[in-house]
């Protein structure tokens, strides 16, 4: 089966694009672009550092309601952005769990607390825990586990096949990481303003009912996932059974606004 409404992203105004979209049982339903360019993947390397926050959660090596980040704050806090800390900046501006304060900053702690809890740099926690056993071989992190990740549509295909059939965590972990934390929790979705709630799971984006939103019309409220400045996106939407990995090399603008609801819903339709 391949799916036509794949070539859309053929009229972005992108230098280079490539798409895919993938079953649970990993069955690749459809690819089109360079699948295995590498590309700069920016925050949609947030949702791979929270999975391997989770594996040292199950191994045991950090709990998710300890201490982590500002005084107050925990591990959930962190995941879940209401630690308090800025968005780029290491220092408080609320208290936790009081507002869904998207933070670059949050995930930097995060790193530094697993690695310190596992004795091992987080970017080789990484690859050990998520990356080396999803057979990731073209995905690194190179440098902050916020926004610095490098990846390809083939291998981020199989961590959003993992993420909707887990073999490395307990579907109950995923379960709870794409469970709203902290509801009714109010805040800014960076590009699409203001949200109340501005829900969020452990690490990944929900998408409930918000408007505007980067995925589609059709995206079912259950859908959860991500998307980076770098132009990139990795949407799992329960209800279809499917999840759609896109990867640009054009910064985050209004074309993507434009483009990506579109883009989802054909695809959608298709499912």
């Amino acid at each position: 089966m391949s799916l036509s409404s794949l070539v859309m992203i053929e009229n972005w105004p992108v230098p280079t694009a490539a798409v895919g979209v993938v079953r649970a049982d990993g069955t690749v339903l459809g690819t089109h672009g360079p699948v295995g360019h590498r590309f700069a993947l920016a925050s949609v390397t947030k949702p791979l550092a929270a999975y391997a926050v989770l594996v040292a959660y199950e191994e045991g090596a950090v709990e998710l309601d300890e201490a982590a980040g500002p005084a107050g704050a925990t591990v959930r806090h962190l995941l879940a952005h209401t630690s308090g800390l800025a968005f780029d900046e290491h220092r408080v501006t609320a208290p936790p769990g009081e507002r869904r304060l998207y933070s670059n900053a949050g995930f930097e702690q995060l790193g530094d607390h697993v690695a310190k809890a596992t004795d091992i740099p987080f970017a080789e926690y990484l690859r050990q825990a998520v990356l080396e056993p999803l057979g990731m071989t073209a995905t690194s992190l190179e440098g902050s586990p916020a926004k610095d990740g490098v990846s390809t549509v083939e291998d981020l295909l199989r961590f959003a096949a993992e993420v909707q059939a887990p073999r490395l965590l307990d579907p109950r972990t995923v379960a709870e990481a794409m469970t709203v934390q902290y509801p009714g929790t109010k805040g800014v979705l960076p590009g699409y303003g203001h949200q109340n709630p501005n829900d969020w799971g452990l690490g990944f984006e929900i998408r409930d009912g918000k408007s505007p939103h980067w995925t589609g019309a059709s995206s079912s409220p259950r859908a959860f996932g991500h998307f980076g400045q770098s132009g990139t996106f990795l949407w799992i939407d329960p209800d279809a059974g499917a999840a759609c990995v896109a990867l640009t090399d054009r910064a985050f603008g209004p074309w993507a606004v434009e483009v990506w609801p579109g883009f989802t819903d054909a695809v959608r339709a298709q499912l």
